[in-house]
């Protein structure tokens, strides 16, 4: 009885059929003109005749919804090691008329990373300072002189395959003379090494 009287005292003094709406936000329930829910002096919500469940709100009482859960982190990558084809080339120069090997140090460390080396394949040549015959034996010489580099640092040698080619196929020309013509043509004289192989490599499944 007291919450009615109260009620409707409030409502006469008030003009609540006057200035009381039903806003959508809050609907089923008085408000003021700025869209705020009057209510009793026990705090609770005033509601027109016409109010039903589907109207209470969080401040009238409904419970607030619950967060949605988060999201399932994804699954992270599976990795796994696969064997990919890897082939890489190398130069080893020499000086004027000479077979010796300098450096074949980057030629083994790239050999040792393979994981299954199929073959490697040495092409060696000369300027054209020097006959064709000279030229074609040296050429030999230095392919032999690789050769064994590489067994006498543990490669497999087996898997070699070995070209001598003279003076053919120049990287260089120049037409200096004397001393300078042998500098210039220092690229010429060269083994070319091309290798063939495999890798162990991780990759995403």
């Amino acid at each position: 009885m007291k919450k009615l009287a109260l009620t409707t005292a409030l409502a006469l003094t008030m003009g609540l059929s006057a200035v009381a709406n039903a806003h959508p936000t809050n609907a089923g329930y008085a408000t003021s003109s700025n869209d705020t829910v009057w209510k009793t002096s026990y705090g609770e919500c005033w509601q027109h005749g016409y109010w039903t469940e589907e109207d209470k709100t969080v401040e009238c009482g409904a419970e607030a919804a619950a967060p949605a859960p988060a999201p399932a982190p994804a699954p992270a990558p599976k990795m796994v090691m696969k064997m990919m084809d890897a082939e890489e080339s190398h130069i080893v120069y020499f000086d004027f008329d000479s077979s010796k090997v300098t450096d074949v140090s980057a030629i083994v460390n790239y050999v040792g990373s393979l994981a299954k080396l199929n073959s490697i394949e040495l092409k060696g040549y000369t300027d054209s300072i020097g006959t064709n015959a000279y030229n074609d034996a040296l050429s030999q010489r230095r392919v032999e002189a690789v050769d064994a580099a590489l067994a006498a640092a543990g490669i497999d040698t087996a898997k070699v395959v070995t070209y001598s080619f003279g003076e053919a196929n120049p990287v260089k020309s120049c037409t200096d003379a004397g001393a300078s013509r042998k500098s210039c043509l220092a690229e010429n004289r060269r083994v070319e090494v091309n290798i063939d192989g495999q890798k162990q490599v991780k990759v995403q499944q």
